[in-house]
């Protein structure tokens, strides 16, 4: 009975840090969930506790990690070293909400990102809020439409991430300039976006 409080102080703490910036690298932490798990020996079962976070600078780097340790505090330490370790960076329009709707699929979770119009802010729940949180974006709609397991819906989101690109990005790819990639959708009527783009 000793163990649920002190379940339950770790999480309020981290809740608390997770909201301040950290003066070495401007970085925060968020603890997406914490769970307390039992490993059984030959005196019983020992018991551990692993948890989840995402970390970000609120300006386009984003990252997520777990970790498991006797303690909740030194589970949280190695949740987020391994998060600062995996950062990603992701690109986003006029640096509120992503360029282009996308999906994403990690085992069983399926999570749909939507980019938004300004003053939208973030419509998400959850594991997926605490991500966005983190990485800067304010306008956004995101749905969770497979598993509702924390760590699923976590990496599904980052598969998501991981799939956007910029127009920028997009037009060096395809070897053309970012004005060609717009300028279709203005083409004559009756005429064909190839015969525009060879005109």
């Amino acid at each position: 009975m000793a163990r649920e409080p002190r379940e339950g102080g770790g999480r309020g703490r981290e809740r608390d840090r997770g909201g301040d910036r950290e003066p070495d690298d401007g970085v925060i932490d968020k603890l997406v969930t914490i769970n307390r798990v039992a490993k059984v020996v030959k005196g019983g079962r020992r018991f551990a506790f692993a948890a989840l976070v995402v970390v970000g600078d609120q300006k386009g780097r984003v990252g997520y990690g777990a970790g498991k340790a006797r303690e909740v505090p030194e589970a949280i330490r190695k949740a987020t070293e391994r998060a600062k370790r995996g950062m990603i960076r992701v690109p986003m329009k006029e640096g509120r909400t992503l360029h282009h709707d996308v999906e994403g699929h990690f085992g069983a979770g399926n999570v749909i990102l939507r980019s938004a119009t300004a003053g939208t802010g973030i419509i998400a729940g959850g594991p997926l809020r605490a991500v966005f949180e983190t990485l800067g974006i304010g306008d956004v709609v995101a749905k969770s439409l497979g598993s509702r397991n924390p760590h699923n819906m976590v990496k599904a989101t980052f598969a998501a991430l991981q799939k956007c690109a910029s127009p920028r990005s997009v037009a060096t790819r395809r070897g053309k300039k970012v004005s060609e990639l717009f300028g279709r959708r203005d083409t004559p009527q009756g005429q064909t976006p190839e015969a525009a783009a060879n005109a």
